[in-house]
């Protein structure tokens, strides 16, 4: 097990998921202290990097496209604080860092996972019930139902038609945009069958963001809905009327799809899992003699692969 503890958070790697918890420090983001802890499969990972620093250097996941529904519905528009896959690590404790990527990268090297982009999400999302108030009003979703309220700010054309309450099953899309420069952001729900949205201002489906702090919160509520609606990466002809998946019906419908990439030992037999070990190790020889590892990593990795016999 790897493990490095610094004052913006911890990360724990076990060989299946790294989990990370955000600190207590006052300078964590909102949004990270809302969200809580997070625990990222394995084979939601398509590689982590450490970046010194003089004064200090960070920590940085990368997920796969599409794996996580709040990287999914904020598009890499999050403020670089508020990004849960990042930790910054002081200067004296790159060795510890540095330590951690290495043993991340060996499991995703002796898993042969693909770093490529998912047709499901392997993370749950953000917990529910969850109510954020920002902007020109208040979202609630309690994993079926959202609901929005207006508050002072609100353009009087929207708030007089009062809260409004749909169901997942009745969206078509939901969307997160931040504010930039003059212009405010939103979080919008589409509809099924409802006609071109209005203006932020105007939509009874939208809350207006104006760039306040608790703005990239709203992006919280989309994430807890998106991921209960059908993956935008989903093979078109999926039937359209299956209940969307959680995060871990998600994550193994993805396993059941991809059973060549599924660890040894998971579905396979006692005699199929001798030869997946066998076939790893000379793969590991292989990308050993032609360069790819080095003798450190290709030592590290078949010592990794030994144990599992």
């Amino acid at each position: 097990m790897a493990e490095i503890i610094q004052k913006d958070g911890t990360w724990t790697f076990d060989g299946d998921a790294v989990r990370i918890v955000p600190g207590r420090d006052k300078g964590v983001s909102l949004l990270r202290q809302t969200l809580g802890e997070v625990l990222v499969p394995l084979r939601a990972l398509a590689g982590i990097s450490h970046e010194p620093g003089r004064k200090a250097g960070r920590l940085r996941l990368r997920l796969r496209d599409g794996a996580d529904p709040l990287l999914q519905v904020t598009g890499g528009r999050l403020p670089e604080s508020s990004d849960p896959y990042r930790l910054t690590v002081e200067a004296d404790r790159s060795g510890v860092a540095e330590y951690f990527v290495d043993e991340v990268r060996n499991a995703l090297l002796l898993e042969q996972i693909d770093p490529g982009p998912t047709v499901a999400y392997l993370l749950p999302g953000p917990p529910v019930p969850i109510t954020v108030g920002a902007g020109d009003g208040t979202a609630a979703f309690d994993g079926d139902r959202v609901a929005l309220e207006w508050n002072w700010t609100t353009e009087e054309a929207k708030r007089s038609g009062g809260p409004r309450d749909f169901r997942v099953a009745d969206l078509r899309s939901v969307e997160w945009s931040p504010s930039k420069g003059l212009e405010n952001g939103w979080l919008r729900f589409s509809l099924a069958g409802a006609p071109a949205a209005p203006a932020p201002k105007y939509d009874p489906y939208t809350v207006e963001l104006f760039g306040f702090k608790k703005d990239p919160l709203m992006a919280l509520v989309a994430a807890a809905v998106a991921v209960r609606m059908p993956h935008p990466a989903a093979p078109q002809d999926a039937p359209q009327d299956a209940p969307p998946q959680d995060g871990q019906a998600a994550a193994a419908a993805v396993r059941a799809a991809e059973p060549h990439k599924a660890l040894a030992g998971e579905a396979a037999a006692p005699a199929e899992d001798h030869d997946a070990l066998l076939r790893r190790l000379r793969e590991l020889g292989e990308l050993h003699q032609s360069g790819v590892l080095t003798a450190e990593e290709f030592t590290a990795a078949k010592q990794a692969v030994l144990r599992r016999f």
